[in-house]
């Protein structure tokens, strides 16, 4: 055997092999031709001193000796292809007395990667080694892949069930941290403008811009300075790798930014994942651009100015539910006909455009029928008439009444609305007007009629206010009686801390519209 190795066809594989031979002289030479090779070499004289060494070091090749003093070498290769604390780590095996067929199925068969029988030539040891390591990085590079890939669609299923543009990205953000192993930013701007970064986990998400670029429709990687990107502590020396992706014109691009030497060769799952965040984002600025015009359109309908009634106090309260669900068909009116104040309250069946169109439809009936002189229980027969004519698919609550201001009489009627609170004295007692829903077939109940007295306050609501999915909705109307059981001088006031109470913090599920209304003292 020469101790100089020949030069190679393939190029070199650069790596840390732990050599373990009992042999000095033989332990000599095997270390001589790996580190010509360009290897760095470490060493071991026995079973028990190697597996010692490779929980200590990052290793990646052991040449191992069949033969040792304390334990066989297919016992040590077992060892490691066997306890996961030592990962996926190739074995060559060596031998000058374990040569026949036997010995080397035996190797093999407990997991050695190669078998070299001695005398062993340099170029045929380092060529043997190139090719094991070539193998399990590639191997590797494919494993990480599929992991990345797992995970990347985790983080779309993510990202896509986001709420909000900031959970989305945080998600984002936090799902790109698990397949890149470090730190990464994701930046999109909102449907207003304000460009957003989401980086670390758990994410936080602030303003933050990148500087301008010029990115034209589809998606690229690029290589970036750390300094461009300073929003993310960059660990010393790093390069940032890029991918931008934008999927219209008239839209800003999405960014992902995470440390260059996490990335798989050609940037698959950056790509990919810049290109899942920029689809997400898109549907989530089209969700809220087209919710903000169809929220537009819904209070465009409501009643803008309430009208002014001597010795009537009034206020009212609309909210619409979150982001993220539809508009609804919550409506109130309140007008001044004949000398006596209408006041009507109602609730379309649905989360929709169409359940806000619906909604005005029934808005204008009842007041045209009420118009025309009407009593509330015959303005009802021929809304629900109508409905069921013109609108048969479609349903409604509604309560509407009259009140006289001089006098506090008022007339009522329910078509299966929630049922009105009224404050006297201290004292909240919920009325009891009954009637079915607007838009079925079904007999109708007579009204019901009572005074109001000065300094009286009458309440009208939507489920919004009370109902929860968690809850009975006699929960909710427990908890309406015990905060109404006190009434500010103000009503607006009234009206905000029946909200901030009942509604609490947050998206309500649901749309919210409250009138109140009072006889001066």
């Amino acid at each position: 055997m020469t101790d100089i190795p020949r030069a190679g066809v393939q190029p070199r594989v650069q790596a840390t092999v732990l050599v373990v031979d009992d042999s000095a002289t033989k332990r000599y030479l095997l270390v001589s031709w790996l580190t010509r090779a360009g290897f760095t070499v470490l060493e071991a004289e026995t079973g028990g001193e190697a597996l010692s060494k490779l929980l200590e070091i990052e290793a990646d090749l052991v040449v191992l000796d069949v033969k040792l003093p304390d334990m066989s070498g297919f016992e040590v290769c077992e060892q490691i292809k066997t306890d996961k604390r030592y990962g996926v780590l190739p074995v060559i095996h060596v031998s000058a007395h374990a040569v026949d067929v036997n010995d080397r199925t035996q190797g093999l068969n407990r997991g050695a990667d190669a078998y070299l029988i001695e005398p062993i030539e340099p170029d045929e040891l380092i060529a043997t080694s190139q090719a094991v390591l070539r193998y399990y990085r590639a191997r590797r590079r494919a494993e990480q892949l599929a992991e990345r890939m797992v995970r990347l669609a985790e983080t779309t299923l993510a990202i896509n069930s986001a709420s909000t543009l900031q959970t989305l990205l945080a998600a984002a953000a936090e799902g790109a941290y698990d397949i890149f192993g470090g730190s990464v930013a994701v930046v999109a701007e909102t449907s207003e403008g304000e460009s957003l970064v989401a980086a670390g986990k758990p994410a936080t998400v602030r303003p933050w811009a990148v500087p301008e670029q010029n990115v034209a429709v589809g998606s690229l990687v690029r290589t970036d300075e750390p300094a461009d990107w300073d929003v993310v502590d960059w660990p010393a020396g790093e390069t940032v790798a890029v991918a931008a992706a934008r999927l219209r014109p008239d839209r800003p691009p999405v960014y992902v930014a995470a440390a260059g030497s996490s990335q798989n060769p050609g940037f698959p799952v950056l790509r990919q994942l810049s290109q899942a965040v920029a689809a997400a984002v898109e549907a989530q600025r089209s969700f809220d651009e087209e919710h903000r015009i169809a929220v537009t359109l819904q209070r465009s309908l409501l009643q803008s100015e309430l009208p002014k009634v001597p010795g009537v106090e009034l206020a009212v309260r609309y909210e619409p539910a979150g982001a993220q669900t539809e508009v609804g068909g919550d409506f109130y009116e309140l007008t001044m006909l004949g000398g006596e104040l209408l006041v009507a309250i109602g609730d379309v069946a649905g989360h929709s455009l169409h359940a806000a169109t619906v909604m005005a439809e029934l808005r204008h009936a009842v007041r045209a029928y009420a118009v025309e002189g009407h009593p509330p229980g015959a303005v009802l027969e021929l809304v629900n008439r109508f409905m069921r004519t013109v609108l048969p698919h479609d349903s409604a609550t509604l309560c509407l009444l009259t009140l006289d201001p001089a006098t506090g009489r008022i007339r009522m009627a329910s078509a299966g609305h929630l049922p009105p609170l009224v404050h006297v004295d201290g004292e909240a007692t919920f009325l009891a007007p009954r009637g079915p829903l607007l838009g079925i077939d079904a007999p109708r109940r007579a009204e019901l009629e009572l005074t109001l007295p000065p300094g009286g306050t009458l309440v009208l609501y939507t489920d919004g206010l009370i109902e929860r999915r968690d809850a009975d909705i006699d929960v909710g109307l427990g908890a309406l009686k015990a905060i109404a059981s006190e009434v500010e001088p103000d009503l607006d006031a009234f009206c905000s801390r029946l909200l901030s109470r009942l509604a609490g913090p947050g998206e309500q599920a649901d749309d919210i519209a409250v009138v109140a209304l009072r006889r001066s003292a």
